[in-house]
């Protein structure tokens, strides 16, 4: 199975705003990708390629309504909170949280948890209480397991994003270890995928990962977990031939589709980016 998947970030945000958004109002965005993308999609054979798209929260509603019956297009939000609420317990004290039970609840079918962004998020609030270093990594390690518990026990199907920094990278075996084996820690990974993001090569200026690079490190996730890995560090048409030669990676996640001039996310793109994976996998 070969996995396609979507992050829109924030890119629903108008270019007067400082966004790149040149697709839709904010109103109609979630529908107007979804329209965009779901009837080319459907050619696919479902058994053999799936693809999710993760969408900021305001737009959840207008996608999945646009989503056609009975797609295979998998809807989902950008991470969950680490609790839920549960009968007799917390039944809604989550001010400016995502419970899984409410992303259950709209309809998604899946959650991305742990991209490099969210944990940057959390890294920045542990610095700002003096927790640094290895502890903070733990520390973040061990509230994406309480994310990623939720998730699953919710019936969401999980993207588990991993990957190391340049500051790590001659520790990589031990901080992508700790991120899965903490990360992971009793959950059931039948339906988790996890995606792997180089996060010293992603972004203007930086080199980024080959091929035997990649091929390394997709051989040691599955020397740890017997799930599917998927390369996180943007599927695009520039590197989409040599990805699909990997036989270890089952995928990638995209997120812009064009990286100059009237840089932003755009559907055409996004499908071609599709086509030109899965026609190089034939092969």
């Amino acid at each position: 199975m070969k996995h396609i998947f979507l992050n829109l970030k924030r890119f629903d945000v108008p270019k007067e705003f400082g966004g790149v958004n040149a697709l839709a109002a904010p109103a109609a965005y979630g529908e107007t990708v979804v329209n965009a993308v779901q009837d080319k999609l459907e050619s696919y054979d479902p058994s053999s390629a799936e693809f999710g798209i993760y969408f900021p929260e305001a737009h959840l509603l207008s996608a999945l309504s646009a989503r056609n019956e009975n797609s295979h297009l998998k809807i989902g939000a950008q991470s969950v909170f680490r609790t839920d609420t549960a009968p007799g317990g917390n039944f809604g004290a989550f001010t400016s949280q995502r419970p899984a039970s409410a992303v259950r609840a709209l309809g998604c079918d899946t959650v991305m948890i742990g991209h490099c962004e969210e944990r940057n998020e959390k890294r920045d609030l542990l610095a700002m209480a003096g927790v640094t270093g290895r502890q903070a990594a733990d520390v973040i390690n061990k509230v994406l397991n309480e994310e990623i518990r939720c998730a699953v026990n919710r019936g969401l199907h999980v993207l588990y994003c991993i990957g190391e920094r340049s500051e790590e990278q001659d520790e990589w075996q031990e901080v992508l270890g700790a991120q899965i084996n903490s990360g992971l820690d009793g959950i059931c990974t039948e339906n988790i995928v996890i995606a792997y993001e180089p996060v010293w090569s992603i972004g203007p200026g930086k080199t980024p990962a080959d091929k035997p690079y990649i091929q390394k490190i997709a051989r040691y996730i599955r020397s740890l977990k017997d799930v599917d890995v998927v390369y996180g560090g943007g599927l695009k048409q520039d590197n989409a031939p040599m990805l699909a030669s990997i036989p270890e990676i089952s995928g990638g996640l995209i997120a812009l589709t064009r990286f100059s001039g009237d840089i932003g996310f755009y559907p055409d793109e996004y499908l071609e980016i599709i086509d030109l994976y899965l026609s190089n996998c034939e092969k």
